[in-house]
């Protein structure tokens, strides 16, 4: 197991692109650690070395994962991202406990919270549709990711309609946050439910536009239409 976390530690050192170590803290407002591996490179590393695990035991797996996580690296979180939804076929009903510790433990930039949320999280609902009801409790908690995974994890589902009336919950518990990563997270989540219902989701908009935050109203509406735009902004 070390063996294989010392070798794509050393593959990722090896392909540190200068001026990607340049600009990646501009992307947040929070302190990042990082190596400055391009996000499609990384991607080819965690698909070299998956090979090499995939035959493990999901346990196993799961410990590799929570070692890349444990060093803070962007990077090696953005590889367990790539890894995780491929055990989707392995996923039981106590692996969304261990997420949620892993992203009260590790997560803290809001792009390691959308690599692993948006499809790890996001296939876990899709098969145990009745674990949504975790997600709910989330979008309660103190933790700004978790009530950002809250929203974003539904981000898949949304885009093929699934969840409708969970969305607009869970988009009412966070409706009035004060926090921009927050406010981002469920806007993007009402944009995705949008695709497949945008009248569901331009009403919902308009019903709370004046107390909701300008920039989550923002997000939910960039898709519609130019007049359905016009009508929710204004005030």
């Amino acid at each position: 197991m070390n063996k294989i976390i010392q070798q794509i530690r050393k593959e990722l050192v090896k392909n540190i692109d200068e001026a990607t170590k340049k600009s990646f803290q501009r992307f947040f407002k929070e302190d990042v650690k990082y190596y400055g591996v391009k996000t499609p490179l990384v991607g080819k590393i965690a698909t070299k070395f998956w090979p090499e695990i995939k035959n493990l035991s999901k346990d196993e797996i799961f410990k590799i994962c929570e070692e890349l996580y444990s060093s803070g690296y962007t990077e090696e979180a953005f590889i367990v991202a790539f890894w995780v939804p491929k055990l989707a076929g392995k996923f039981e009903l106590n692996d969304l406990s261990l997420f949620k510790q892993w992203i009260e433990k590790y997560i803290n930039n809001w792009a390691k919270c959308d690599g692993f949320c948006n499809h790890s999280i996001g296939l876990f609902i899709e098969k145990y549709p009745e674990k949504i009801e975790e997600l709910k409790n989330w979008a309660k908690s103190e933790n700004r990711w978790l009530k950002r995974a809250a929203a974003v994890s539904l981000i898949i589902p949304a885009k093929k309609g699934k969840f409708l009336a969970d969305i607009f919950e869970i988009a009412d518990q966070l409706l009035l946050d004060k926090d921009d990563m927050v406010q981002k997270g469920y806007g993007w989540m009402l944009k995705e439910a949008g695709r497949l219902h945008q009248k569901e989701v331009f009403d919902y908009v308009v019903r709370n536009k004046n107390i909701m935050p300008r920039t989550a109203l923002r997000y939910a509406i960039e898709l519609m239409l130019k007049d359905l735009k016009a009508e929710a902004m204004k005030k």
